[in-house]
């Protein structure tokens, strides 16, 4: 699960360490990666993410998230979309597909990080959206299409969830491990 609320100095949100930003350092100090995107689709914006990296123009932070949910102070990612209560997946799905496919030309990164937080569904007692179970997976299936076509590796970790059913979460968390075995022949 990944850490996007952890700081360099505290936790925050449930997060004590941001795997992220560990490893998108070890990758830039070890000469492995030039230029880094982190593509945060959580239903909260990744606030440490977006502060440790706010001066390094080598890690470019997109997060997806609501408007009116936490943090509720939000830090500056290179590129923050805040998503009114109640978006379906219609909508959730332009939006990204809009904004993502552009912002790989642009960034042209040597890797991506890929947050997929599944607390973006309908079920979830907090995240304010409503998109789908299947609206979840096509926006998987948007990210790593996207990447792939843009021959960018990738990894991704899991991200939120809290909906009442834990059956839910988990088949939307399989979801991405199946959509990316399916578009990667793994």
């Amino acid at each position: 699960m990944a850490q996007h609320h952890a700081f360099a100095d505290h936790g925050e949100g449930f997060c004590l360490l941001n795997d992220f930003a560990v490893a998108a350092n070890y990758l830039l100090q070890n000469g492995m990666a030039k230029q880094l995107l982190i593509i945060d689709l959580d239903v909260h914006q990744g606030n440490g993410t977006a502060k440790l990296f706010e001066h390094d123009p080598r890690v470019f932070t997109f997060s997806m998230h609501g408007r009116h949910n936490y943090p509720f102070h939000k830090e500056r990612s290179d590129l923050d979309i805040d998503l009114e209560d109640g978006m379906d997946d219609a909508g959730y799905l332009a939006l990204l597909e809009s904004r993502l496919v552009p912002l790989l030309a642009t960034v042209q990164p040597d890797f991506a990080f890929y947050l997929s937080g599944v607390d973006i569904l309908n079920t979830d007692k907090f995240g304010k959206l409503k998109v789908t179970p299947e609206g979840c997976r096509q926006r998987d299936e948007l990210v790593f299409t996207a990447l792939r076509n843009s021959g960018i590796p990738c990894t991704v970790a899991m991200g939120g969830g809290y909906s009442p059913d834990i059956k839910v979460i988990v088949e939307a968390h399989c979801n991405t491990f199946r959509t990316a075995r399916s578009l990667y022949g793994l």
